[in-house]
């Protein structure tokens, strides 16, 4: 039986491919049909093979892989990766007090830095005139009480930062590890194609590889188990042309007919 239609590893699995066939080999001693492992042909020799052969292989898990695939290609869809990778905000009560506090602690420095700095620009001005209006040291007051507002302000904001960047660095490391894990369904898919790759296909053709007396454990000519076709139980029927079973000597001959013309008769035949 022929297998044409293998669909291509990934460059993605090829490397856990190769881990699956390293580990058939390095275990090869505790399986009794791969006992001859290093006789005839060493673990170096069939691993080669096995790599040269390996769209033949992974052909046996043909349906487990397509299942894998389409089930990761799935998760990592751009619906699926959004609701997994969308970053979560904590808020406090309903949150709009998040929103609220977060405003605040941006505007207030901004917002009261401007007016202590008018305040006392323009009391201190005044204040240099003679005489100075009353309101003059009321300006110079408040301009300061907003310097102070400022001060309070940016000492807030920047108790808030640290808090902020304190959560985030104690939550960024549970969030790569939980990004790296693969769902469910796709780390039950990927058991599934390794375990039909390493019993349907490995495990097989080094068994045949091993047992093939035809493979020449120098050039490492790799078998052939499923592409091998199997001899059919019965002969052609023995055609033989009609000259078969006659010796050279016992050829037939052929003599051309004896004719006469009118003219070659003799003197009695000829016309009067």
């Amino acid at each position: 039986m022929h297998m044409n239609s293998a669909p291509h590893l990934q460059n993605e699995d090829r490397a856990e491919f190769e881990r699956l066939l390293e580990d058939a080999l390095r275990n090869a001693h505790e399986r009794p049909d791969l006992a001859t492992v290093g006789q005839r042909l060493n673990a170096a020799q069939l691993r080669t093979m096995a790599l040269n052969a390996t769209a033949l292989i992974t052909a046996s898990a043909a349906p487990e892989y397509e299942h894998y695939v389409r089930i990761r290609e799935e998760a990592r869809s751009p619906t699926a990766a959004g609701d997994r990778d969308r970053p979560r905000i904590h808020v406090d009560g309903d949150g709009s007090g998040a929103g609220f506090a977060a405003v605040v602690a941006v505007l207030a420095p901004v917002l009261a830095g401007i007016a202590a700095l008018l305040f006392l620009l323009v009391g201190y001005v005044l204040k240099m005139l003679d005489p100075p209006p009353s309101f003059a040291q009321a300006l110079v007051s408040a301009g300061w009480f907003f310097a102070a507002l400022t001060a309070a302000a940016i000492l807030y904001a920047g108790v808030g930062l640290l808090r902020t960047a304190l959560r985030n660095s104690a939550t960024q490391l549970p969030a790569e590890e939980l990004s790296n894990e693969l769902p469910d369904e796709v780390a039950r898919a990927k058991d599934a194609w390794l375990h039909a790759v390493l019993e349907r296909g490995v495990l097989p053709f080094l068994r045949i590889a091993l047992e093939d007396p035809a493979v020449d454990p120098v050039s490492g000519a790799p078998p052939r188990p499923v592409t091998r076709m199997p001899k059919v139980g019965y002969d052609s029927p023995d055609y033989s042309s009609p000259s078969e079973g006659k010796s050279a000597g016992q050829r037939p001959t052929f003599t051309s007919p004896d004719f006469t013309s009118p003219d070659f008769g003799g003197p009695e035949n000829r016309p009067e």
